[in-house]
């Protein structure tokens, strides 16, 4: 079961979330074919972008990030509901990298330390918020960091991590989010560092510890009072439809809709998110110019 859980200290200016996530990365694994480096980038950008949702507020509202590297795998995309539930793609599934010298995955060298993370917040008002910052590493997890401190002044800890097992399916993955309020201290700063080093690496703790989020959690800040705030589970989720797509096609234009019915006499629409395919015959693009030219 993957699952969000979100806490705050009782005795501190400090919230944090945690995850689990092996379904959902084995999902998306599945969806895109992804070989291990790619299904580590992505799951742990499914993951971020999972507790980035989880964090907003109103019905409807959802969150993308981009992350755009020099690497091999090119760009990845995440978008998440304000549930928490991801859906994504990484832009080169296939790609084939070492393993650096630790015997990790090299996440890193497959998006690049050049390039960007765009965070995209569309709380279903006039204008959605957008950040960039520089990579950090291109490890994902210290990019998200980044991105807290210096597009919103925000002091973050952020953990992610993906298991590949030796068939390449997903062993474990989860990941947590601690962030400082106003008014933390250098004592609740140091308590923080303290615990994160404590858990060590999170799919150690998953595997050998066998936590779950909120033991992530317990672990990383022992050394506070915690209210658990809300537990829910959370899946991989695409939104896509027929209706979607046809109002897409729609929205190329009547000279573009035209040629197409001309030149192909039909069209075979391909969603990147969970890779449905959505084929429309001559008539019924015919009957969509229709519509949409009345």
């Amino acid at each position: 079961m993957d699952e969000i859980v979100r806490v705050i200290a009782k005795d501190a200016p400090v919230k944090a979330s945690a995850i689990t996530g092996r379904a959902m990365v084995e999902r998306a694994r599945q969806i895109h074919k992804t070989f291990p480096v790619a299904t580590a980038a992505l799951g742990r950008s499914l993951m971020a972008g999972a507790m980035l949702g989880d964090q907003l507020k109103g019905e409807g509202a959802s969150v993308t990030l981009r992350f755009n590297g020099d690497g091999p795998l090119g760009s990845i995309t995440v978008v998440s509901d304000n549930e928490g539930n991801p859906r994504g793609y990484v832009q080169n599934p296939a790609v084939i990298l070492t393993s650096r010298a630790d015997g990790h995955l090299d996440v890193g060298g497959a998006v690049g330390k050049n390039g960007t993370l765009t965070v995209i917040k569309d709380l279903d008002m006039r204008e959605p918020y957008v950040g960039t910052v520089p990579l950090s590493s291109g490890e994902i997890a210290e990019d998200v960091t980044a991105y807290f401190a210096v597009s919103e002044q925000v002091p973050t800890a952020c953990a992610l991590g993906v298991l590949v097992d030796t068939d390449q399916s997903v062993l474990r993955a989860g990941g947590y989010l601690i962030q400082l309020l106003p008014g933390a201290s250098d004592e609740v700063i140091d308590r923080v560092e303290q615990g994160v080093q404590a858990l060590g690496e999170v799919t150690k703790a998953l595997r050998e510890d066998g936590m779950d989020a909120e033991g992530l959690l317990r672990r990383a800040l022992s050394g506070f009072d915690l209210e658990t705030l809300e537990r829910h589970e959370i899946e991989y989720k695409c939104y896509c439809s027929r209706e979607r797509v046809a109002q897409a096609l729609v929205s190329m234009g009547r000279g573009e809709m035209e040629s197409l019915i001309a030149e192909q006499g039909g069209a075979e629409l391909t969603c990147q998110f969970c890779d449905a395919v959505y084929g429309f015959d001559k008539a019924e693009l015919e009957e969509l110019l229709r519509r949409a030219t009345r």
